[in-house]
């Protein structure tokens, strides 16, 4: 349940595993392209991870597989992934989406922050009614992809990402805005609200958010943390 408040304030939102129940790139990209094509990308990719490969390098990697492409025929591609997705139950997580209505309804502005990109993440902003997406842009020329990026949004990215926001945005207090994130890479940006929220059980994100609370314990002034399970039955957008 979320705390109304008379301030504005602001609501960060992870995408996958946080709002919606898959990965969206990967789940994209089996939609969009042939099998064999998948399964080679995500097998390198994968490869990539378990050897150890930084994740922000990780994340280069896979905007790769787009060099060439239409920016306009992924971006519509992206489209059908989108409702195709969405019309079938459990994509959001139910709790989640939940709260960032409540959010809307108590005046917030909604930021969803991830490593995904605009041709996944728009239909889902706008879908959830969200005012900004803080995500990896891929670069383009004469209306393709390069295959390269500008800065993967990931953990210290989002963090710097999210803090030029509330920068930016001078009458809201960081101590009255919510954050929701599911793995360890999202705690840079929890930790910049007043209001981190773990969605799931990850163990190292309960942890770290239990020892923020016990830090501010006494401090009546101090936000809280908390916990939400990913919960998917009848959510729709």
């Amino acid at each position: 349940m979320t705390t109304r408040t008379q301030r504005p304030y602001l609501v960060f939102c992870d995408v996958d595993e946080t709002l919606i129940s898959t990965k969206s790139m990967f789940d994209f990209l089996a939609f969009h392209t042939p099998p064999g094509v998948y399964r080679r990308v995500a097998g390198e990719l994968r490869s990539m991870a378990d050897r150890g490969v930084p994740r922000t390098e990780v994340n280069r990697a896979y905007y790769r597989a787009y060099r060439g492409a239409p920016v306009a025929e992924i971006r519509e591609a992206g489209r059908r992934w989108y409702a195709d997705r969405a019309a079938r139950e459990g994509f959001y997580l139910a709790d989640t989406l939940r709260a960032l209505r409540e959010h809307r309804r108590a005046g917030a502005a909604l930021v969803l922050v991830s490593g995904s990109f605009d041709a996944c993440l728009d239909p889902i902003a706008e879908a959830v009614d969200a005012s900004h997406v803080l995500c990896t842009r891929p670069l383009t020329a004469r209306g393709r992809y390069t295959g390269e990026i500008e800065t993967p949004m990931i953990g210290e990215h989002k963090e710097a990402a999210v803090q030029r926001l509330l920068d930016e945005h001078s009458t809201v207090d960081p101590a009255d805005c919510y954050a929701y994130g599911d793995h360890p890479s999202d705690l840079p940006m929890l930790d910049l609200v007043g209001h981190p929220v773990a969605v799931g059980d990850h163990p190292e994100v309960l942890a770290h958010l239990a020892a923020r609370r016990r830090r501010r314990a006494g401090h009546s002034t101090a936000g809280h943390s908390t916990a939400v399970r990913p919960t998917a039955r009848g959510a729709r957008a």
